[in-house]
């Protein structure tokens, strides 16, 4: 049994969910080879070679800004023989992953949470409002993205090996244009161990404004609802939830958000919940730690002033 990681890479550094998508595959319990795919991926080897676990790290250089079909020609170019294929969660690798999938004939996974054997794992479904344990063929390839706030990321204490990867060619239907990164000195969502989040509560633009300026003074990353960011109160990088990011930080701040089953999908792994809302029925009241019945622009003002 070998088992494959598909590394989050980028910009010529690895994502911490790569560290938790081994410490995941390890779980399986075969021997893994890291795959990092993408431009300057020469350059990411040694790093990648320390995760604890990690047998062999094969590095693939593409050109800059790959497309999902790009990186999934990359991963079926260098899986030959692994009996699994574990993706860490990353907005690439999830596009990348069922491309894989139906190219190798089996049944994708998606978000794995909890690794029960080498056939067997534990997922969410409906929004994370039912867990199931799900029980895969022997003898097929097990193609996976991995939840990876849902593991402790493993150690960089290792050794392995580092060799080129064999390269497939680039996808060549979609061309890149242009992409616009917002630069910001904030921590990253995906990592934060502080997150303020806000939802249709907070009413305006102002609203955000203040829970930006917050965040700030908390050193916080910001999230938001799916509805905030469809009435384009906050830009769609904020977005937690089932269709936007997974985030699980030691502590979450959740203002004028009620609750929905797909908000909660993206951030019921947070350590410490905190809740304000001015609906005392509002469902989120039912999952955080603390609650407070109040209006959250109003809260937002105040914990300013405090701070």
């Amino acid at each position: 049994m070998t088992i494959l990681v598909v590394a989050d890479f980028e910009e010529g550094s690895l994502k911490a969910s790569t560290a938790s998508a081994v410490a995941a595959a390890s779980l399986a319990g075969g021997p893994v080879t890291l795959l990092v795919a993408g431009h300057g991926a020469e350059g990411a080897g040694p790093e990648a070679s320390k995760l604890h676990g990690v047998e062999r790290v094969l590095a693939v250089e593409t050109p800059e800004h790959p497309s999902p079909e790009t990186i999934a020609a990359q991963v079926l170019a260098n899986c030959g023989g692994c009996s699994h294929i574990f993706f860490a969660m990353s907005f690439l690798n999830r596009a990348a992953m069922p491309r894989v999938a139906a190219k190798l004939g089996v049944s994708p996974l998606s978000e794995v949470s909890a690794v029960l054997g080498p056939h067997t794992f534990r997922r969410a479904i409906y929004a994370g409002g039912v867990i199931t344990t799900v029980q895969c063929p022997e003898g097929a390839v097990v193609v996976a993205t991995v939840r990876t706030t849902s593991f402790e990321p493993a150690a960089a204490d290792g050794a392995a090996a580092v060799a080129p990867g064999a390269a497939a060619p680039a996808f060549e239907g979609s061309v890149f244009v242009t992409s616009d990164v917002k630069k910001s000195d904030r921590p990253e969502l995906l990592t934060a161990k502080r997150v303020v989040a806000g939802g249709q509560g907070l009413e305006d633009a102002a609203g955000f404004q203040a829970l930006d300026r917050l965040a700030a003074k908390l050193g916080a990353a910001v999230g938001a609802t799916r509805v905030a960011v469809d009435a384009g109160l906050a830009p769609n990088e904020w977005q937690v939830g089932q269709t936007g990011k997974i985030v699980a930080p030691d502590l979450y701040m959740a203002f004028g958000i009620s609750g929905a089953l797909q908000h909660l999908a993206g951030m019921m792994g947070s350590k410490v919940i905190v809740a304000v809302n001015k609906d005392p029925e509002a469902p989120i009241f039912e999952v955080c730690d603390y609650g407070l019945v109040a209006d959250a622009k109003e809260s937002v003002a105040e914990l300013l002033k405090a701070l």
